[in-house]
């Protein structure tokens, strides 16, 4: 009995420290930590993913980047994989899937039809999506959950069923709720929403994918990559001032352009990511700081984004209550940081201490501006300079720290008399967030600038905005701190100039009511007639007093669900179950009609667009409705008008393709440069798909939708010489040959007939391997698998 008390005493006079370390050793002994507190009996495991980068780094003899450690960490086949970045094809086992409550509809549709009864890995479902901001967070929550009663219960019942894990309406946006929960350093996570990276903050390996992939890790299956290449972005400096994380992105998104990362992962390293500045003013490097960077990785086409272990990850690990996994991760620290002497595909060179306040936009997210010169080139571009609205929140900045920091502006502004000439709203990421920031007195401050809090959700950031202060059509101006602002994205105007900058600028901005304010120089003037000047924002990147959690809004799965049902009422408008796609004939697809040949930038909101359009997501002929609505057509520069070859009339792209389906008549795509970027919404495939679409050619492709369409067995192929795209005509014939030896690294042909008699015949490339064929042949990805398990 001595001994133990003589050990417990030595430990209390050590302090918490060394009790740490005993502890952690212990642990260690075990060696069991759970990767969450929702699953006890799921493990971090590090010695999987140190033993397979031992394999890996002998095999290939030289250092390692962090990606790669964490990427080849979770090979299915370490020994034998053939590794060759930018080339080979990656087969996976991830630790964990999330999706979201638009995609998670068509994956768990997809999982049923997949006829296995249970998930194989750690699973979850988040409620963010369909909550429409139209009053206040309550109001609307309340709305949205009578609105989406009946896919709210489907995936419920379902993660009930299968054993998933369902975060309800209400409890906040999936990458906070991972961030909080989830994301730990080395763990490799696959989720339906393109802005998982942001688990990159953590030190994890976070990838977008469509609900096709989901349902592979779920049903254990390897999940197939292209292994990426590595852009290195090394920091140098420290940030100050007004400049926030976010800027570094929004440098990073106009020096790469919305392609310039499409099939790298971005690895952000060097002295800045962990500097102390001589005044002692710590670096705002914080992890929700480094979220917010790989969370807008997805603007620049980048695979994912990821930060090395540090005592930040370290410190945020311990206040949401993961002490454990922070212990465990310092032992195996060396595991979750580069190599020294790790070589890079490309390197940027960012120094922080001269990095500026920047604000990208208007229509693509890499038209980046410092904020001292917006004002200039708004009057220069006639884009509209009073700021109608500001925005706050979203995945990408709706953390502790981002809205402290805002509120701190915004306490300047109150305790002058002044309020936001803009209107204002204010989007928490999640119900620990809100629960956390109303308790410390930053609600309150937003709210008395003249701010709405809105629902934990993602809001007016994918389009789920009533907006009622312009009419269609109507030119003005927004500034949001959230990610993508392409055309009509936020409140379905076309006309809307919208901006993303940090959530601190866009507060400034919407006091001072216009773009032409830059808060380092200019002065605001108070209702007293004072004029001052706004000092840089100040915020804690955690609550002093640890995290509120808020109300109580996960639903564990039961042990064994097995014996529960999943109902989907025939008649709905909202759910339909997915019946098999047809397999491929066996023969060359010829003389099918071009549908469209869209002009210029097509992302995958103008392919599926979202908004009003996701109460379909689980409905896919309801949805088919949207297909290709917001595209250009190259033939009249019109959106949604076409001409239908068989009746020479001219109508919308659904209807259109609805009647070539109904005729027996297959039809193509035809696109411009980096098609389908944006949104991992596997909807842009699977309408095609299902309303008869065989081939889509374009220029080039966004990373995850041409996986998309792969998985439903279509065909992405791009010119061999682009300007092809040129010799394309409205009213061609286009058979593609060479089906019937099909294999990977060799080109199919296109032969072209024109309406005049005279034929072209060009070369296409795709980028299939073996597996992707298989599904091909099958007809989609659900049809082989299902093949197999026969």
């Amino acid at each position: 009995g001595r001994s133990v008390t003589h050990l417990v005493t030595h430990l209390v006079a050590l302090g918490h420290g060394a009790r740490r370390l005993h502890l952690s050793a212990a642990y260690r002994a075990k060696a069991k930590v759970s990767m969450s507190r929702f699953e006890p009996t799921s493990f971090v495991n590090y010695e999987r993913l140190q033993s397979n980068v031992e394999i890996v780094r002998k095999r290939l003899n030289r250092p390692l980047t962090l990606s790669e450690k964490i990427v080849y960490g979770h090979l299915d086949d370490a020994h034998n994989q053939e590794i060759e970045r930018g080339r080979t094809y990656l087969r996976l086992r991830p630790d964990r899937v999330a999706m979201q409550d638009a995609t998670a509809q068509m994956a768990m549709l997809q999982f049923i039809s997949s006829g296995l009864p249970k998930v194989a890995v750690p699973s979850t479902i988040h409620c963010d999506h369909l909550i429409e901001a139209q009053i206040g967070g309550a109001q609307d929550l309340a709305r949205a959950k009578e609105i989406n009663q009946e896919v709210y219960n489907f995936l419920s019942s379902a993660g009930a069923k299968y054993g998933v894990g369902f975060w309800k309406p209400g409890s906040g946006i999936i990458h906070q709720i991972i961030l909080e929960n989830y994301a730990y350093p080395g763990v490799m996570l696959i989720g339906t929403d393109s802005h998982t990276p942001n688990g990159g903050g953590l030190g994890a390996i976070c990838i977008g994918v469509g609900g096709a992939d989901a349902v592979d890790v779920m049903a254990g299956i390897p999940w197939e990559l292209k292994c990426p290449k590595v852009i290195g972005v090394r920091l140098t400096g420290t940030l100050s001032g007004w400049t926030s994380p976010k800027d570094v992105i929004l440098k990073v998104a106009g020096i790469l352009t919305v392609k310039g990362g499409t099939g790298a992962i971005v690895e952000y390293h060097g002295p800045g990511v962990d500097s102390i500045s001589c005044t002692g003013h710590v670096s705002v490097f914080l992890c929700a700081g480094m979220a917010t960077i790989c969370n807008m990785g997805a603007e620049i086409g980048a695979t994912t984004s990821v930060f090395p272990y540090n005592h930040r990850m370290r410190t945020y690990l311990e206040k949401t209550g993961r002490g454990q996994i922070a212990a465990l991760a310092d032992e195996y620290s060396d595991l979750l940081v580069p190599d020294e002497g790790c070589k890079y595909d490309q390197i940027i060179e960012l120094n922080l201490d001269e990095l500026k306040p920047h604000i990208n936009g208007p229509f693509t997210p890499d038209l980046a501006h410092p904020v001292s010169k917006i004002g200039a080139m708004a009057e220069k571009n006639s884009w509209p300079l009073d700021v109608k609205v500001g925005l706050i929140g979203s995945c990408t900045n709706s953390s502790y720290e981002d809205m402290g920091r805002a509120a701190s502006v915004a306490k300047q502004a109150l305790d002058k008399g002044l309020k936001c000439k803009a209107q204002f709203t204010v989007t928490p990421g999640s119900e620990q967030i809100r629960a956390t920031i109303e308790r410390d007195g930053y609600s309150k401050i937003l709210s008395a600038v003249g701010g709405v809090v809105l629902a934990n959700a993602c809001g007016p950031c994918i389009g789920q905005w009533d907006r009622r202060d312009v009419k269609k059509g109507e030119k003005n101006t927004i500034v949001t701190s959230f990610n993508r602002n392409f055309t009509a994205r936020n409140d379905a105007n076309p006309a809307t100039h919208a901006f993303v900058t940090s959530p601190e600028i866009v507060t400034a901005l919407a006091i001072a009511g216009t773009l032409n304010f830059n808060p380092e120089t200019d002065y605001l003037t108070a209702p007293n007639g004072e004029k001052f000047k706004l000092v840089p924002p100040s915020g804690d990147e955690l609550p002093a007093r640890d995290f509120d959690p808020g109300q109580d809004t996960y639903q564990h799965p039961p042990a064994d669900g097995s014996s529960l049902n999943v109902e989907v009422n025939p008649q709905s408008n909202r759910l339909q179950l997915l019946e098999p796609f047809d397999k491929w004939s066996g023969s060359d697809l010829e003389n099918m009609v071009v549908l469209i040949k869209v002009k210029g930038k097509c992302t995958t909101d103008h392919i599926s667009a979202a908004g009003p359009w996701l109460k379909f997501r689980g409905h896919l002929d309801n949805i088919s409705n949207n297909m290709l609505i917001g595209a250009v057509n190259s033939e009249n520069d019109a959106v949604n008008k076409i001409k239908n070859h068989l009746t020479g009339e001219y109508g919308g792209v659904p209807d259109v393709a609805r009647h070539y389906k109904a005729s027996g008549v297959s039809w193509v795509v035809v696109g411009d440069d980096n098609y389908g970027e944006g949104s991992s919404r596997e909807h842009a495939a699977l309408e095609p798909r299902h309303l008869g679409g065989r081939v889509i050619i374009v220029k080039s492709f966004a990373r995850i939708h041409e996986t998309n369409l792969k998985k439903q067995g279509l065909l992405p192929l791009t010119f061999s010489n682009p300007s092809d795209y040129d010799k394309i005509r409205p009213d061609d014939k286009i058979s593609i040959r060479g089906l019937k030896t099909f294999t990977p690294g060799k080109p199919l042909t296109a032969v072209v007939k024109h309406s005049d008699g005279s034929e072209e015949t060009l070369q296409l490339n795709h980028s299939f391997n073996e597996t992707q064929i298989q599904w091909f042949q099958a007809g989609s990805a659900l049809n082989r698998m299902k093949q197999l398990q026969h």
